[in-house]
């Protein structure tokens, strides 16, 4: 007998496996196609990937998936065509002598707000096509830049291998910014490995490999949802699952509404004190 569950897996993704194949082996397990995964990482990058299944996914619009951590392996000398050990090396380069002095004056250069051009190779989509289909297929595509934040860099250089750690805002692309940190340094490189540490305020230490994952692992996702929480009355819980109008005093424009552990609705404000249904969460 399957068990029918609703909310979110914290998984610890392993090389090779891409993040849909995580989605398809969880689908499989519960035996349904209802579930989906906040932020892909590469078939390469390990770490930490957030999986809804079944009513979870309702809950996916509103997790919070801002700012990410991860930790990277950058090799100077060479470059491959997507920025990573899974393309084909196109270009080598001398690497210059790097003092650690130099290693930090570089990767603090890249703190702050700016833009960053997506790889070709990504899961963006143009015209309705994924970046990386068109690319496969040799399609020239007009990459436009995107606003950045690197909020934090670390890193060390040994055996022309640089080690480093960074915190940044949503949308930004560690093997974009690997190949710009190599270009600073007078040379060219790729990322031999990469590895999500957070999302928002989750880390990868509560999470678990997908063979390791018990079906009690499964959380509501409560604390993962980036709004105020209103609790929620018997009559108040009956109109909102009924899609009726709610009065609350509150600051926000948008509240998530709970009856004890369980979460019925995201509301959003229509006037001074009064909400409406924005989405049902039951």
């Amino acid at each position: 007998m399957i068990l029918m569950l609703d909310g979110i897996f914290l998984i610890d993704k392993e090389v090779g496996m891409t993040s849909r194949k995580v989605d398809n082996i969880l689908g499989k397990r519960y035996g349904t196609h209802a579930v989906g995964h906040l932020g892909t990482l590469d078939p390469f990058a390990t770490g930490l990937l957030i999986v809804a299944i079944n009513k979870g996914t309702k809950l996916l619009t509103f997790l919070n998936d801002g700012d990410k951590t991860y930790e990277a392996s950058l090799l100077l000398g060479k470059k491959t065509s997507t920025g990573d050990l899974e393309g084909e090396v196109i270009e080598e380069k001398e690497i210059p002598d790097i003092s650690k002095a130099k290693l930090d004056e570089v990767l603090h250069s890249f703190l702050g707000k700016s833009q960053q051009i997506p790889p070709k190779f990504s899961a963006i989509k143009v015209n309705g096509v994924p970046m990386y289909k068109a690319a496969l297929q040799g399609k020239e595509v007009e990459l436009k830049p995107r606003d950045i934040t690197i909020y934090s860099i670390e890193g060390n250089i040994e055996n022309n291998i640089i080690h480093f750690v960074t915190k940044v805002s949503k949308g930004t692309y560690i093997r974009t910014l690997g190949e710009d940190i190599a270009k600073k340094l007078g040379t060219v490189g790729y990322l031999i490995s990469l590895r999500r540490l957070t999302v928002g305020d989750v880390s990868v230490d509560q999470a678990k490999k997908i063979d390791d994952l018990k079906d009690e692992d499964i959380i509501s996702g409560k604390g993962l949802i980036d709004l105020p929480s209103v609790e929620l009355t018997d009559e108040q819980e009956w109109k909102a699952k009924n899609g009726q109008t709610l009065s609350f005093e509150v600051k926000e424009d948008k509240v998530l509404l709970t009856k004890g552990d369980s979460l019925v609705a995201v509301y959003k404000r229509k006037s001074q004190n009064t909400f409406v249904p924005e989405r049902g969460l039951f």
